[in-house]
């Protein structure tokens, strides 16, 4: 077993998850006392957070280029960025590593693509479902990619940041989730990729009326899946 490298605390909520599911993986695969080995950096996200609203993309890819080369160091084989909207930096990441970046992207769109779809609704923060750094990774595996209009863009994104981050859940947050993704099957989509890693907190399958893509999940599967040699 590969020893699996997770940047993580982007925020903590999501990153809970991914060592759950990462050992639940394992644990169905090996079968009795087996754990994933895996080593966790942990940031604080509000400095990562203050980066993102001043645009500082440079200097947020350095300080997790740095925690990265940490990992390696520590011993880590392959690497995974516990975040979805931070895959922006990832090429900074790889640049300063020699272990495997597992991209989120990439194990959500093969996911996509195994289910037959081609048409996929997007959700996340604003910087993932306006910029071009996941769409584009997301289509260069032959996906059509669906975003919500500028003022569900928004309301999304507060929800993440001042909700979902803060280990809040609200009802009416549920509700307002619902619509949006329905109005993304109003207008073609086959799917919906839950582009930020705390929605699925959120959400679920029985809130939509198409297959939901929880890129915590699939990322998580993907990393045992190449820790255990698949």
């Amino acid at each position: 077993m590969k020893t699996i490298g997770l940047l993580g605390g982007m925020s903590w909520e999501s990153t809970v998850p991914y060592y759950r599911l990462i050992n639940e993986a394992v644990k169905r695969r090996l079968g009795g006392l087996h754990s994933a080995k895996l080593l966790l950096h942990s940031v604080d996200f509000a400095e990562i957070e203050a980066l993102q609203r001043t645009g500082d993309w440079e200097a947020s890819g350095r300080q997790l280029a740095t925690a990265a080369r940490g990992l390696e160091a520590a011993g880590a084989e392959l690497l995974l960025i516990g975040t979805n909207t931070m895959h922006k930096v990832a090429p900074a990441i790889e640049a300063a590593i020699g272990i495997p970046l597992l991209h989120v992207g990439d194990a959500t769109a093969r996911a996509v693509r195994s289910a037959g779809i081609v048409r996929v609704g997007l959700l996340g923060t604003r910087f993932t479902m306006e910029q071009d750094f996941y769409i584009e990774r997301l289509a260069s595996h032959g996906l059509d990619v669906l975003v919500p209009p500028s003022a569900d863009r928004e309301d999304v994104h507060r929800v993440i940041y001042q909700e979902l981050c803060a280990g809040r859940f609200e009802p009416d947050s549920r509700e307002r989730f619902r619509r949006v993704m329905s109005d993304l099957v109003a207008r073609g989509a086959q799917g919906i990729i839950l582009g930020c890693t705390e929605i699925g907190l959120l959400v679920d399958d029985g809130d939509a009326s198409v297959p939901l893509f929880d890129t915590t999940r699939l990322h998580a599967q993907a990393a045992v899946e190449t820790a255990l040699g698949d």
